[in-house]
């Protein structure tokens, strides 16, 4: 890289660390400036901009806060007291931040359920919150009444809707209470931002939900540091897809927009086919992604408004190098920001100055000031590695290992964890370069390259071992991502008969280019011999969370069984390419007949 270059790119690295730690500067546990007061102090400078638009109706910072302070005198109404937990079922509307903020002018957390929970997980998720009160509408007061009988106590049902039997009429209750804001010094007298504010609700790819606790310190790292890191202003225009009950549509975004007098365009859900024509109509200048939701962009057939936008920064994570191209170089967004964080966890990367593919950057001249490190790591037992001397090893440049998060008392290294305190020891590390230190246990695997940029690798648990190697699902999904006709991909492991490791599989989703019996040849060419998928999958879609993250825990119970999966099955026969799996195919598969 020139010299010119390498200026250029350090200059924006360090601009774009500077201004996002400028905002998250004044956080403390001990303060008793919480996140309702900074969204109070946005109201309180820009009161008649624009605040959130949703289905053709728009409310102004000062109306958010009007809305706001009526939930705040219900609960005080309830006799709801600070420190007590009130439940939120609801999907995106145009009250949903309102609610939990008002809420917390009062002390009272939020606890954000998924709205498309139903059965045992929204009764999991339901009972671990505490709350005695729940807030639904009539789209999701059908799945609370499904799962009464499995609550631990009886939880009251408020609906801003119709009412039925013993539910509560929220609507008409919210009508007595007053519009003007609580008093501060009799509301939240004594509260600090190391007390709680919300839950929010890990995705569940792997099994049932917990229950992250999300001081106001945290939502305060959030909301401020994406204020900072995206130098989003007054006039952008913020298109807002993913649920709110999430950290990166309900606090990263709300954030960028609201606490520097932006507006937020709210969506219910995504739609590919509609984006670009919605994004044009409502002059969005920045929108905040997951992955996955470019990936179905890039999966759109060619649009007249793809190009018409004035987008001029997308936000977000996850977003795979190929998909990248396509937003910068097809789709001509102005800029891309990926971040890596946990919900719960304290470890916060910026790819600041836009290298493609990298989740953040710790250059050496900086790495004192991270509380960051990727320390080796043993996926066999799903443990990091320990030297002779019992610490654990930091990984050289290009070496893959977990990255960890140093736990300190300051906010941006605070761990506040789950709600249930077993979950929450099982993610922190002891011991690991001096006796008594702890570190935050991320989960992912990750790579740094000379220059400190650091790359996503894998969810530890997806990575598996097949032929004596590490096979990383992220890079096998990026190779398929490339074969003419594959649309979407989600890779894991299965065990077969008593051979040691996993064998890969790709369940993919197709269009009519795709043609399986090229495949082979493909992949061939395009992997190592251990990373080759030994099963092929073929589904109309494939199963996400809330969030858009993949659920892989169904397909690797399955297998390949053609027993159980009605959807097309092949294996990679020797010599062949991959075929057809028969039952009669399957049973000399598990018997060893074939050498795979």
């Amino acid at each position: 890289m020139r010299l010119q270059a390498k200026l250029k790119r350090e200059w924006r690295f360090l601009k774009g660390l500077t201004r996002t730690l400028k905002r998250v500067k004044s956080i403390a546990p001990d303060s008793d400036n919480l996140i309702c007061d900074d969204l109070e102090a946005a109201v309180d400078t820009w009161r008649n901009n624009p605040a959130i638009t949703f289905e053709g109706k728009t409310i102004t910072y000062a109306e958010l806060d009007a809305i706001a302070n009526r939930y705040a005198h219900w609960a005080k109404g309830q006799g709801i007291t600070r420190g007590q937990t009130v439940a939120l079922f609801m999907p995106n509307r145009i009250e949903y931040l309102a609610i939990w903020y008002g809420l917390s002018k009062v002390g009272v957390a939020t606890a954000l359920i998924n709205n498309q929970l139903t059965g045992a997980a929204l009764a999991h998720c339901l009972n671990i919150s505490q709350a005695l009160h729940c807030i639904v509408d009539p789209e999701t007061s059908p799945c609370f009444e499904d799962v009464k009988e499995q609550l631990g106590r009886h939880i009251q049902q408020w609906v801003l809707g119709p009412v039925h039997g013993d539910q509560r009429d929220l609507v008409n209750a919210l009508k007595s209470c007053s519009q003007l804001r609580p008093d501060r010094l009799t509301a939240r007298d004594g509260l600090v931002a190391k007390d709680t504010a919300l839950y929010i609700f890990t995705s569940g790819t792997t099994g049932l939900p917990k229950a992250a606790r999300i001081t106001h310190m945290r939502a305060q790292l959030y909301m401020r540091g994406f204020a900072g890191s995206t130098d989003s202003r007054s006039t952008d225009r913020i298109y807002v897809t993913l649920p709110l009950y999430h950290a990166t549509g309900g606090l990263c975004a709300m954030g960028a927009g609201l606490l520097n007098g932006g507006s937020i365009v709210l969506r219910k859900k995504f739609s590919a086919t509609h984006f670009w024509s919605d994004v044009v109509t409502e002059n969005c200048t920045m929108f905040v992604y997951i992955g996955e939701l470019c990936r179905y962009l890039a999966n759109q057939p060619e649009n007249e408004f793809e190009r018409a936008h004035k987008l001029r920064l997308i936000f977000g994570n996850g977003l795979r190098p190929d998909v990248w191209d396509d937003m910068l170089d097809r789709f001509k967004v102005g800029g891309v920001l990926e971040f890596y964080g946990a919900t719960e966890g304290n470890v916060s990367l910026f790819n600041f100055d836009g290298r493609r593919g990298a989740i953040g950057r710790v250059p050496g001249y900086l790495k004192k000031k991270f509380n960051i490190r990727i320390v080796k790591f043993d996926v066999e037992t799903e443990t990091p590695v320990r030297g002779p001397n019992g610490c654990c090893v930091e990984v050289k440049p290009g070496e893959i290992g977990e990255c960890i998060g140093h736990i300190a008392s300051d906010a941006r290294s605070n761990f506040t964890g789950y709600a249930d305190k077993a979950a929450t020891e099982k993610k922190v590390l002891h011991d690991v370069f001096d006796k008594g230190d702890a570190w935050f246990r991320t989960g992912d695997l990750m790579r740094q390259d000379s220059d400190g940029y650091i790359y996503f690798v894998d969810r530890i648990g997806d990575t598996f071992r097949w032929k004596g190697e590490n096979v990383a699902t992220s890079e096998v999904s990026e190779r398929l991502a490339g074969f003419p006709g594959v649309k979407e991909i989600n890779v894991y492991g299965v065990p077969v008969g008593d051979l040691d490791g996993k064998a890969g599989m790709a369940s993919l989703v197709v269009g009519p280019e795709f043609e399986i019996e090229n495949l082979a040849e493909y992949v061939d060419r395009e992997m190592p011999a251990y990373a080759r998928p030994v099963f092929v999958r073929l589904q109309p879609e494939i199963e996400t969370t809330g969030t858009f993250k993949y659920r892989k825990i169904d397909l690797v119970k399955e297998g390949f069984d053609p027993a159980v999966i009605k959807d097309p099955l092949y294996f990679r026969e020797p010599g062949k390419g991959y075929v057809k799996i028969t039952k009669a195919a399957h049973a000399k598969i598990l018997a060893g007949g074939f050498k795979l």
